[in-house]
Order: structure tokens, then C-alpha cells, then sequence
């Protein structure tokens, strides 16, 4: 729905994503991924300034900033994080089949 924004949309995800053994959504406390979906207490997933932010595998991150579908993310230490990426909105469906890959690297379940 493109009138939603990008919180909007991954409060759609995470409802949908929650569904999964051991995905939560939120830490409980404050500061840094205290609003993000969660595997097993690991951060996966969260929304920052519109973007749909992830933790991937280093090869995938340099994937999706090769094709310009991602960019670099800066946690606010000045440069960017090696496997994490902000995905600009896209389909619904790119973000929830994204934020699945993050949700199985996490959760170790390609490693």
C-alpha cells in the first residue's frame, strides 16, 4: 500500500514475522533496536528513517549495495556496519522475504 510508511509497513511484518518460534518484537528497554524484531533476544530487523534495516551475511550486505537496492548503514559511529544494510521500501513482499534471510542468519539456520 504505498500511502503507509515504512513503520506502518513493518508493523505489517513484524505481525506477520512474529508468528515464527522464538521472533519478538521489541527488547523492552531503551536505546538502540529497542523497537526491533528479534530472534532468540538477536536483533534481525528494525525501521530507521524509513528504511527497513537488517543484519545479513557480509557477502549479501556487498550484494544489495552492489545492485543499489541497499545502502550502507551507520549505526552513528561514523562508518558503516559490515553486515547490516538499510533497504529502501520496496514491494511488500521484498521487505518480508529480506527480513526472512535476516531472520535465518540470525537464528544461524544457513550458517
Amino acid at each position: 500500500m504505498p500511502d503507509q510508511t515504512a513503520e506502518q509497513r513493518f508493523a505489517v511484518l513484524a505481525k506477520r514475522l512474529t508468528k515464527a518460534a522464538g521472533v519478538t518484537l521489541g527488547s523492552g528497554r531503551r536505546g538502540f533496536g529497542s523497537d526491533a524484531l528479534r530472534v532468540e533476544g538477536r536483533i534481525f530487523a528494525m525501521v530507521r528513517g524509513g528504511h527497513l534495516i537488517l543484519k545479513l551475511p557480509r557477502e549479501r550486505v556487498s550484494d544489495l549495495l552492489a545492485s543499489r537496492e541497499g545502502a550502507p548503514f551507520d549505526a552513528g559511529k561514523g562508518r558503516p556496519m559490515k553486515e547490516w544494510v538499510m533497504v529502501s521500501p520496496t514491494s511488500d513482499a521484498r521487505w518480508l522475504s529480506l527480513a526472512e534471510e535476516a531472520r535465518a542468519f540470525v537464528a544461524g539456520d544457513g550458517r
